[in-house]
């Protein structure tokens, strides 16, 4: 389990993130259609896995921003922005912001994510949701980064993210 804190109080997560060099896990997140995806349909396809609690506070949203703008410049690689949020408020949100170059997915069906990749909160007030962390896999299916944001109101470190790729 992680230790992390929100606002300064310690919460944990249910995990760690995958380590570097591993098989990404596996996962099963719903899209706006409420058809679903699992980490096969992206296969050759570098992976930026931007994971938060919610679109509906100021740092996820700020981070969805972030990577949209610098999604629209990485060659084969696809920024998936995931959270329990329901598949309805993520596309209102896009589509209210006007962003096009990152794939909302909702692990709310299933917490398939939040599992197996050790992101989900088991304690405070946000215990359910998903920590804020950020997963880079390749095109074999390797997890080549990984940040658990340690202060859940920050946001990533955009720039070793983008180091990693």
């Amino acid at each position: 389990m992680a230790t992390i804190t929100l606002k300064g109080n310690t919460i944990h997560t249910i995990g760690e993130l995958p380590k570097v060099g591993s098989e990404a896990p596996d996962f099963k997140l719903v899209q706006d259609d409420l058809s679903e995806k699992t980490l096969a349909d992206f296969k050759g396809s570098r992976l930026v896995l931007n994971i938060f609690p919610s679109l509906d506070t100021p740092t996820c949203a700020n981070s969805v921003r972030r990577f949209n703008k610098l999604a629209g410049d990485l060659e084969n690689t696809k920024v998936l922005c995931i959270s329990k949020d329901l598949p309805f408020a993520q596309q209102r949100f896009c589509g209210s912001e006007g962003l096009e170059n990152v794939v909302n997915l909702s692990d709310f069906r299933y917490g398939s994510l939040g599992k197996n990749y050790g992101v989900e909160l088991a304690d405070g007030p946000l215990a359910g949701l998903e920590s804020r962390a950020v997963v880079i896999i390749d095109e074999k299916g390797k997890v080549i980064y990984t940040q658990q944001v340690p202060e859940i109101v920050d946001e990533p470190d955009y720039d070793a993210a983008l180091a990693a790729l």
